[in-house]
């Protein structure tokens, strides 16, 4: 069952009056990706009164930009840490089991060109099924060259010596973050995007709140709350900073950026259900190829980066090492001009006080949480899998400081997000293309919107656009094309082509400026041959 079965309205005009209400909230979370989505709804579930505000769109950020697994992490196995694979292996099956509408199972092949890499390679994968346990999606098999070739049939051939199957899972980030905020409102968290919070309020050396600016009106708010929660991903360290500025003390920053770059190609790459899974390749990184919404995924790349940049663009060599490596394993060598679209996200790894940053595949991808002796609560790093496992770290930290009473962990274990089917209703696969199933149960509420039959392209109807406006939050063509719709990372220029008919039905519904040419523009960084 949805948390809802009528969409609540997401207008913006009656969000902003709540937020302009004398209101002292409980939680004021500063941040609108997975982690402080997952904040709000655990905090929402438990009774707290929660206000959310995020700089730009849901998701905009890292948490739209992923690989698109939810997965235990078996390199982590590799590296020894079993209690970070375990958590997320058992978060893994959660999250399939609480939104199995935009996350599903997925199984994955990892072909063997050396005589020793299969047992080698199975007997760890083995383990990961033991790590598993009851919450294993499928056991890891052993593969001849032949079923090897059945699972992949473009994967090079040429010293095939065989393979080993596994599963973990896939899923929409975008859409899942939308499902969070959606789930966090129908339990009474106010949200709004496009909501910058600018300053920390502070009284008696305590953090009381927020000063947040409307991007659309330049209205400013003051929000007051017992606990503020940093959980702006890769930019968590600007609000330290100005923190610790309030006390009159240096911080270190604790994020190290890498950036992670994904590259889309057509679905005859890979025709099949199953992904691909190369465990090292020429630099000792993982490469994926994986079948989603009716494409291609090739990534990905794992690049120190110093800047906070937010439209990270791929770096020529990055783009190489994909297409190349990619065309070692695939019996055709993908090119650029192959590329139907790429995108490029910031990871925020946590670096020990010590570390220069420089080399991110060796920093912690565990989440951290800390906080200030102001009540500033922090947390970055971790990943979309464990999400849920995050958000409870978050308000045990709350409750540790004295900034709220406690109350039992454990409520979103079971809570189907918004849109939420039973399993055995979903007949979708993901790597199907996006279209009405998309939604779960709120399909009939799209199916009734005018232009249920207009089909602007392939699973994406003028209804679509029209329920985006009205129920999911979106501002822009870009919220639409990139983010409800997953076009844009998809298909770039068929993105850029929709997109003036898009714009038209958004200043229909919001009356306001939906910003066209600017998202003209980021669809041309979308594809590497018109950079």
């Amino acid at each position: 069952m949805s948390q809802t079965a009528t969409p609540l309205t997401t207008e913006r005009t009656a969000l902003l009056a709540r937020l302009a209400l004398p209101e002292t909230y409980d939680l004021a979370i500063i941040g609108g990706g997975a982690t402080g989505l997952g904040v709000a709804v655990d905090a929402a579930a438990r009774g707290f009164k929660v206000v959310l505000l995020e700089s730009m769109d849901f998701a905009k950020g890292t948490s739209s930009r992923a690989t698109k697994l939810v997965h235990g992490g078996v390199r982590y196995l590799a590296q020894g840490n079993i209690s970070l694979v375990r958590e997320a292996l058992h978060e893994r099956t959660t999250l399939l089991h609480n939104a199995p509408h935009l996350a599903q199972p997925l199984a994955f092949v990892m072909p063997s060109y050396k005589l020793l890499d299969t047992p080698f390679y199975g007997i760890g994968l083995k383990m990961y099924d033991a790590l598993a346990g009851k919450a294993g999606l499928g056991a890891t098999e052993f593969l001849s060259c032949s079923k090897t070739v059945k699972y992949l049939p473009t994967v090079q051939q040429r010293g095939l010596k065989g393979g080993v199957k596994y599963w973990d899972g896939q899923f929409d980030d975008a859409r899942l973050a939308l499902a969070l905020a959606r789930t966090a409102a129908a339990k009474g968290a106010l949200l709004v995007n496009y909501c910058p919070a600018e300053k920390l309020v502070y009284e008696n050396n305590r953090v009381a709140g927020v000063i947040c600016r409307d991007e659309e009106s330049g209205q400013s708010f003051t929000v007051r709350a017992k606990c503020v929660v940093n959980a702006t991903g890769p930019w968590v360290d600007l609000f330290r900073q100005q923190d610790a500025q309030a006390q009159g003390r240096p911080v270190k920053p604790m994020v190290a950026p890498s950036q992670g770059v994904h590259v889309v190609v057509d679905r005859d790459f890979l025709p099949t259900d199953h992904a691909l899974l190369v465990p090292k390749t020429a630099d000792g990184r993982v490469l994926f190829a994986v079948p989603w919404l009716g494409k291609v995924i090739l990534g990905t790349t794992d690049t120190p980066r110093h800047d906070l940049a937010r439209e990270p663009l791929p770096f020529k060599e990055e783009l190489d090492f994909i297409l190349t490596e990619a065309g070692k394993y695939l019996n055709r060598q993908p090119t650029l001009a192959d590329v139907r679209s790429m995108w490029v996200g910031l990871r925020p790894l946590v670096k020990p006080q010590d570390d220069d940053g420089e080399n991110t595949k060796k920093i912690s991808r565990e989440h951290t949480v800390m906080s200030s002796k102001t009540g500033l609560v922090t947390v970055t790093g971790g990943k979309w899998t464990t999400y849920r496992a995050m958000a409870e770290d978050v308000l045990a930290e709350c409750f540790h400081i004295g900034s709220l009473p406690a109350r039992a962990a454990g409520v979103t274990v079971h809570l189907p997000l918004v849109g939420a089917p039973a399993e055995a209703a979903v007949k979708h696969r993901m790597n199907q293309t996006q279209g009405l199933h998309s939604y779960g149960t709120d399909a009939p509420s799209v199916a009734e919107l005018p232009g249920a039959d207009a089909w602007l392209t392939d699973g994406l109807s003028e209804a679509m656009v029209r329920f985006a406006a009205r129920f999911e939050y979106a501002r822009t063509v870009e919220d639409m094309l990139a983010r409800r719709s997953r076009l844009l990372f998809l298909d770039a220029r068929k993105a850029a082509e929709v997109a003036p008919r898009v714009a038209e039905i958004l200043e229909q519904e919001l009356g306001c400026d939906v910003r066209l040419d600017e998202f003209l523009t980021l669809a041309r960084q979308y594809l590497p041959a018109q950079r």
